[in-house]
């Protein structure tokens, strides 16, 4: 079962990659609080995202956050519900579970994609 999400989660990162191509970088540091960079939050308002880069979501639904950006645009976050990943700003969400307590800033420049085919 968690080998399904670990597909999931690989098949959402390479569609948003895809949609990323050619596009500038966001951000230039990145915020991740634990080896999964992953914690939990509540939308607190619909937000309807103005390209496919950009995750839409209604009050009430629960979203995985994997990307907190940095420096420049620290209002944006990155995760994903159900099938669909993208940025969303963080002041339409409220944070639902922690898993640590400090976080460390990385460049976004750097990026390892590893495509794993059993």
């Amino acid at each position: 079962m968690a080998e399904l999400g670990v597909h999931r989660i690989l098949l959402l990162v390479i569609s948003l990659t895809k949609c990323l191509e050619g596009k500038k970088l966001l951000a230039d540091f990145k915020k991740c609080g634990d080896s999964e960079c992953e914690s939990k939050v509540l939308a607190t308002r619909d937000y309807k995202g103005s390209d496919c880069r950009y995750l839409n979501f209604t009050k009430g639904e629960e979203i995985s956050v994997y990307i907190k950006l940095a420096g420049e645009r620290e209002d944006l976050w990155a995760g994903s519900k159900g099938k669909d990943f993208g940025y969303f700003p963080r002041d339409a969400v409220q944070i639902e579970e922690v898993f640590i307590s400090e976080e460390v800033q990385i460049s976004t420049k750097v990026s390892k994609l590893i495509l794993v085919i059993n």
